[in-house]
Parts: structure tokens; C-alpha cells; sequence
């Protein structure tokens, strides 16, 4: 996904078994028999190869080849391989889009020392390397196992976006300098669920350490009397609770972000649009970006993809099942992919519908196809699986738009690249809530002598408004904004003014609670 997925991971490159593919550049590395090198060398310069890089010791050189060179060196004798002579790009940090959009990169972290976020989730990979380094504790459970594991990643995704550091590699979180302290209560297992009397349990954990933000990425469709009383009283203490919306996409309520204790936060995109999948009602308080959220997952569990065609490269996402590997070839148009399709040695384009995935997939590889990229019939990035069915090929999912493109390349050099990285692109409420809850913990770190309520009612406050003008059940308030906030209470205090404002949620108001307009 994205050329992002490329300096995330190196991408893999597979010997050459049986005849020559396609390098995305025309550019292969070939291995001489012993003491045959010079005499290759000769012919392929008077075939138009352009020698690239000698690898004398080797016995092989790296050259771009024109076809009919290529198409004779597979005959050679004198020739013990041809391979591609795949790119390979550095390992290099980048900043989510997350990160800038709610104003994270223009408030410092150094006070974050005297904050403890409290992540109640399915655990933390300790040993990542964008987390081992932050000053981190936890509690599991004979059920839930070691909190320094995390079986459903998801919390570690969600770690990440608060508080992946700042070394160089991977990605960076809202608070990166390693300052903020976490704890972690790790209460899924492997199956994905448990209850309400448990989400108290953790509650009480956290309260029990000083936590003074909590964040949940979770949630169910029916409330509880006894968790609404449990978070009200933590808010009594001091407290500021933040949870997920839910991923329904209808206008139900989600529990704990429902209550009048928790900030309910809803997701949106890059372009700052109401996610589809987000719940919308009248308990939404706050939106952050929740779609294609690059974070931290367990290492080497992220399913990395890349996808080239004709030398422009394309963000893909791997098919779900799909087996890992490098694969080149001419692209084929394969159509919908419900027959088998002519594509011996190549990478099949193939459209989404009718049929399911692996049916494409396995059509593919009946037809000789080496890889094969789908791309979508609707908006968005292709995100599929092959459920139980095996497949011996590297598959991904492409845009519409991307598919389009590719179509104007059919008969061009493709490449598709599946491999596994320690880094990952979510959806989800559950991405959205992070973002409040770290920006709460950035800017609540700056003003300590403020309290919960006054700072929840500046997030409100600052917001910057989307959609229909004031509050909305889709995005509340609106978008959280870290520097919004900081600049406001410099000015105005940890109380605010009903006569200026910060932001553009309207003008200052001091309204408290879920339901103001």
C-alpha cells in the first residue's frame, strides 16, 4: 500500500526456477559459468545490453537488457541464471497523515513525563521496534496472557498511534519523544471478546496506576448501569476517558463512547470526511482520521504489499491469505477473471465482481499467471481475502482508479511483491480514538493544573468543524486539533472565554456535555 509500504519493509526477491520474467526496469543481474563471463559480457554489448555494475567476484554483472537479448540468454550455456535485479529501497521513517492533521507535530512532548495514558486493548508488542523504548507497564490476566504479547494486534496498532518514538524507523506517534508514560490492560485474548464487568476491572486497573487519560478502542451495542456508574465516578476523579464510536455505520449507540463520562470519537478520512463505516448519533463528541491509519503491529505479522506497472508504482494492498513472494512479468488483462485467462509467465489485472477472489486468483494460476493485482468497482482501496482457499501466487488489491491505469499499460512490465513487515494500514473507529486520546495527553501535558472537564470542553471547543456548521452527530464537534487547543488555554486559561474562541467550532462556547448545538 502506497510507496510507503516499500520503505517499510525490503522487498523479496525469489531465483528465477524456470524460464526468465520480466524485471519492472529491464535491468537483471546474470550469473556466468566459471570463466565464461568475458565472452557473455561481449555478446550482450553487441546485442545492445548496457552493462550496469561488474560483479567480477561473483561471476556475474548486472546489465539492462533488451528482449532479444533476455530471450536468448535463457538458451545459453555459458549463462547459469538470469534474474531480476530487484530494487531494494531504505529503511526510513515516515509520519502517518494523522499526525499533521490534528496538529500533533506543532505541540511538544516534553512535558509528557507527568501524563500516563492507560490503553485497555489485546496487549503491546514490547519488543517493536517503535515501542520498546517508551517508558511502558501493564497488567494481563490468566486469560488474557502477558501483556507484552498481543495476539489480535490491534493494541498494538492503537500504541502506535499515541506513542511510536522517534528513531529514525517506522512511523512516528502524536507523542514520540519518549516521554509519555503508558500502561497497557490487556483484556482480549485470541478470541476477541470480553465484558463489561472486566472493562470496570480495567478501569480500576488504570485508576489504580494514576492514569489520567484512558483510551478504548472497543465497544458493544448495549449499555451497562454498573459501567456507566464506574466511568462516571472516574471521571469524578479526574479522569478523562475517550472510546470508539463503532464501525456499524449506522446511528446506533456504542458503549462505553455513549456515555456522558466518555468522549465518543468517529472517524474520518485523509480528506477529512465522515468515514462510512463510522456510527453517527448524538453521543459523538470528537472525529479523527480512522481510515488508512499507518501504525505499529506485532513485528513481522503486517501483510506488506507493492504493486508496479510499467515503472510507476501503485499502493496495494495483499490479499488476505495470499502466500508471500516476489513475481514479474508483462501485464495480462484477465477481465472479471471468471475463466481461465492466457497469462502463462505474467501478472493477470484482474476486475473486482461476480466471482469471489480466490475463484480470480486460482483462474490466474490455471492460465500459467505468476501474480495478479485486482482492482476495485467502487471507491477505496481493494481490501480482500481468499478465506481457506490455497493459493501458490502473490495476489493484491488495487483502486479503480488504479486499475485504470494499469489497463492503459496491458503488455507493459509489471511487478507484484508481497512480504512481512512490522507495520500496517488500519480502519476503524478504533484507529480514531487514539488520535483524541494522545492529543488529550499532548496538551493536557502542557497545562497539568487544568482539569478533565476543562480540558474535554477546549477539545470541543477547538475542534475544527466538519461538515454541517456547529455540532453533528457524524463528526461532533469536529476534528481534534492539538495546537488549537495548547494556543487557547495560553490565551484564555484552563476555563475558557464566552467571548473568544479557538478554532472554528463557534466562537468560544462554553457548552458542556454531549448534546449542545
Amino acid at each position: 500500500m502506497r510507496a510507503l509500504y516499500q520503505l517499510l519493509a525490503t522487498v523479496i526477491a525469489l531465483p528465477l526456477c524456470s524460464g526468465v520474467f520480466a524485471a519492472d526496469n529491464g535491468r537483471y543481474i546474470v550469473k556466468f559459468k566459471e570463466g565464461k563471463g568475458p565472452a557473455v559480457a561481449a555478446m550482450l554489448k553487441s546485442q545492445g545490453a548496457k552493462l550496469e555494475l561488474d560483479l567480477a567476484k561473483h561471476n556475474a554483472a548486472a546489465f539492462t537488457l533488451p528482449a532479444q537479448a533476455l530471450a536468448g540468454l535463457s538458451h545459453n550455456p555459458n549463462v547459469e541464471y538470469v534474474e531480476p535485479d530487484v530494487k531494494r529501497y531504505p529503511m526510513s521513517q515516515t509520519v502517518p497523515y494523522g499526525i499533521p492533521m490534528v496538529q500533533a507535530d506543532q505541540v511538544s512532548d516534553s512535558q509528557a513525563g507527568n501524563m500516563k495514558v492507560c490503553i485497555i486493548d489485546s496487549g503491546y508488542d514490547y519488543y517493536h521496534e517503535d515501542l520498546s523504548d517508551n517508558m511502558v507497564d501493564g497488567i494481563g490476566s490468566s486469560e488474557t496472557g502477558d501483556w507484552r504479547t498481543d495476539e489480535l494486534h490491534h493494541g498494538t496498532h492503537v500504541a502506535g498511534t499515541i506513542a511510536a518514538v522517534n528513531n529514525d524507523r517506522g512511523v512516528i506517534g502524536i507523542n514520540p519523544n519518549k516521554n509519555l508514560n503508558l500502561y497497557i490492560v490487556k483484556v482480549f485474548n485470541g478470541d476477541g471478546v470480553f465484558y463489561s464487568s472486566g472493562l470496570v476491572a480495567a478501569l480500576d486497573d488504570c485508576e489504580a496506576v494514576g492514569a489520567k487519560v484512558i483510551n478504548m478502542s472497543l465497544g458493544g451495542s448495549f449499555k451497562s448501569r454498573f459501567e456507566d456508574s464506574a466511568f462516571a465516578a472516574a471521571e469524578a476523579s479526574g479522569i478523562l476517558s475517550v472510546a470508539a464510536a463503532g464501525n456499524d455505520g449506522n446511528n446506533r449507540n456504542s458503549y462505553p463512547a455513549s456515555y456522558s463520562s466518555v468522549i465518543s470519537v468517529a472517524a474520518v478520512d485523509k480528506d477529512k470526511q465522515h468515514a462510512d463505516f463510522s456510527q453517527y448519533n448524538s453521543a459523538v463528541e470528537l472525529a479523527a482520521p480512522g481510515v488508512s491509519v499507518l501504525s505499529t503491529v506485532p513485528t513481522g505479522t503486517a501483510l506488506v504489499a507493492s504493486a508496479t506497472v510499467a515503472g510507476h508504482d501503485y499502493a496495494a494492498l495483499g490479499m488476505d491469505g495470499s502466500p508471500t513472494g516476489n513475481a514479474s512479468g508483462l501485464l495480462m488483462d484477465c477481465g472479471t477473471g471468471e475463466s481461465q485467462c492466457d497469462a502463462a509467465g505474467k501478472i493477470c489485472l484482474i476486475q473486482r465482481g461476480n466471482i469471489t477472489f480466490a475463484e480470480k486468483v486460482l483462474a490466474c494460476e490455471a492460465g500459467g499467471g505468476v501474480g495478479a493485482i485486482i482492482y476495485n468497482n467502487t471507491t477505496g482501496m481493494l481490501n480482500g481475502t481468499l478465506s481457506d482457499t490455497v493459493t501458490s501466487i502473490p495476489s493484491v488489491g488495487v483502486t479503480a482508479d488504479a486499475g485504470a491505469a494499469m489497463l492503459a499499460n496491458v503488455g507493459d512490465s509489471a511487478n507484484v511483491t508481497i512480504s512481512y513487515g512490522d507495520y500496517a494500514y488500519y480502519d476503524g473507529t478504533s484507529m480514531a480514538t487514539p488520535h483524541v486520546a494522545g492529543v488529550a495527553a499532548l496538551v493536557w501535558s502542557n497545562f497539568p493544573q487544568c482539569t478533565n472537564k476543562e480540558l474535554r470542553t477546549v477539545l470541543q471547543v477547538t475542534a475544527e468543524d466538519l461538515g454541517t456548521a456547529g455540532r453533528d452527530n457524524y463528526t461532533g464537534f469536529g476534528l481534534v486539533q492539538a495546537k488549537a487547543a495548547y494556543d487557547y488555554i495560553a490565551t484564555y486559561g484552563c476555563a475558557g472565554s464566552s467571548n473568544s474562541g479557538g478554532g472554528n467550532s463557534g466562537g468560544g462556547k462554553t457548552c458542556k456535555g454531549k448534546n449542545c448545538q
